[in-house]
């Protein structure tokens, strides 16, 4: 789906961007802070998962990432010398709460803080998301988010957290993807805390929504300033194969999109996931007037894009595929599917080995625009992972020439115009990521920061990536590869 002439490609420059379109760049806190047990913080399900042999590539945890805790301040320098005028970063809740529960650590409220402050001084806008992953070990030992508590105690920590900065925060986002929260974590068991339930799964899906309905509810009650609210979704953009191929991107889009969409801006679970799902669950959990707590109005809603995904009903005789771009940890982030396949895509790939695709990003700008007509969207993730060989000048300053990054941005921006230019009412882009940095499961092997840090000295060198992106803001219009 193509909603304007250009390059089939996508390698179009020379496209302009309008004035407060948001040029930003994007992070999470396990994935660059380290510091994991300085000033009070408590340890969350990743410290618990990386530190578990066999879980995370080469055993690399998050102690010390990118030690963004203590270089937060040249960071912010390397943002403003990038010209970036938004930031999207998350807050660690064991860093605010060490157990998930009580009073905040001051200490850890301080840090973000001095974040904001540090942001705002410098002329670039935050973008503050309440939960990226990093759920403290205590609630998890009392089931996580299969529980209802945890919607609860999260709704607790969001009120700490807006009354501590919410005169000055612009954007709060409530969890980014909880698609990977609910289905890696708890189904596949290829994410933190590494459960394979579809039933588990399921719970968590629900009480993922309910935190963040709880948390905007409680967010409003202790905001002095006019922030907009937000969610992050990681929907797929779905391909069928074969004769069935319209049935299998029914039922995967049931559990991977409409599972989140239906509640938080319909107010209601599609009927058809919970025909799919009968055979896991009742949904007896979901309770009355959850939905009505799940459906807050969003100022805007946040997207991640990566890849396209490619399904088919499985004949049940041949291998099955699972090219669904997920690390195989023993279970199945798709409960109630195990009658569908994943097949590979066409390259080239990403070192993911996600497809590279940017007309995937301009169809769902459209999809969610023809459906939510009055929803606002940003991109709050895109980005890519290379494989990355720094070199030296002869003067000794660092470089990392990386253009298939370069080229991967140029296309999908040229994509995000695309859809700009067919009425879709899309605020801003924020490139993932600003830095290398810890990749979940991958550890440190895989590379999508637009600043490349050496892990061994923590020098950060600016890729040429990062330089076309700061060309780009400048100038706000497409630059050519």
């Amino acid at each position: 789906m193509s909603s304007t002439t250009g390059n089939p490609d996508y390698r179009d420059s020379g496209l302009t961007f309008p004035d407060g379109f948001l040029f930003g760049s994007a992070t999470a806190s396990y994935q660059i802070e380290g510091a994991y047990d300085e000033d009070g913080r408590g340890p969350s399900i990743w410290d618990t998962f990386s530190h578990t042999p066999g879980k995370v590539w080469n055993g690399d945890t998050g102690d010390v990432a990118d030690d963004h805790y203590h270089r937060w301040e040249s960071d912010l320098d390397l943002m403003v010398e990038l010209g970036l005028e938004s930031y999207r970063f998350s807050i660690a809740w064991p860093r605010i709460q060490p157990t998930g529960r009580g009073p905040a650590v001051q200490a850890g409220l301080d840090f973000y803080s001095n974040l904001v402050d540090g942001l705002i001084a410098r002329g670039i806008t935050p973008i503050a998301t309440l939960y990226h992953w990093d759920l403290p070990q205590a609630l998890e030992d009392e089931g996580g988010w299969t529980v209802r508590s945890t919607a609860e105690a999260f709704a607790d920590y969001a009120r700490l957290v807006g009354a501590a900065l919410g005169d000055r925060v612009a954007v709060w986002t409530t969890l980014n993807e909880p698609w990977c929260s609910a289905y890696l974590g708890y189904g596949s068991g290829a994410h933190a805390p590494g459960v394979t339930s579809p039933l588990a799964a399921l719970q968590a899906v629900h009480h993922l929504n309910l935190a963040h309905g709880l948390a905007i509810q409680a967010l409003r009650e202790v905001v002095t300033n006019d922030p907009q609210y937000s969610i992050t979704l990681n929907l797929h953009v779905l391909r069928g194969s074969g004769d069935q191929g319209a049935e299998a991107v029914r039922r995967i889009d049931a559990i991977a999109n409409r599972a989140f969409t239906g509640p938080l801006l319909h107010g209601a679970y599609p009927p058809d996931l919970f025909t799919d799902t009968a055979s896991i669950t009742d949904w007896s959990f979901v309770e009355s007037g959850d939905l009505e707590i799940i459906n807050q109005p969003l100022d805007v809603l946040g997207v991640n894009y990566y890849s396209t995904t490619l399904v088919a009903v499985w004949d049940g005789v041949s291998p099955r595929q699972m090219a669904d771009g997920h690390k195989d940890a023993g279970g199945s982030p798709w409960p109630g599917a195990d009658d569908i396949e994943f097949l590979p895509q066409p390259g080239p790939y990403t070192e993911m080995g996600w497809n590279i695709d940017p007309s995937g990003l301009e169809e769902l700008l459209l999809a969610l625009h023809a459906e939510f007509p009055a929803q606002p969207l940003m991109i709050t993730e895109n980005g890519a992972a290379f494989a990355d060989s720094p070199t030296r000048d002869a003067d000794g300053a660092a470089r990392v020439h990386d253009p298939l990054r370069v080229d991967y941005l140029q296309r999908h921006f040229t994509a995000a115009h695309r859809a700009l230019s067919a009425g879709v009412d899309l605020r801003g882009y924020q490139v993932w990521s600003l830095m290398d940095n810890f990749e979940w499961g991958y550890g440190y092997s895989k590379r999508f920061g637009i600043i490349r840090v050496d892990y061994d000295t923590q020098e950060r060198t600016l890729k040429d990536s990062a330089l076309w992106y700061a060309t780009l803001i400048a100038s706000r219009t497409i630059p050519a590869a």
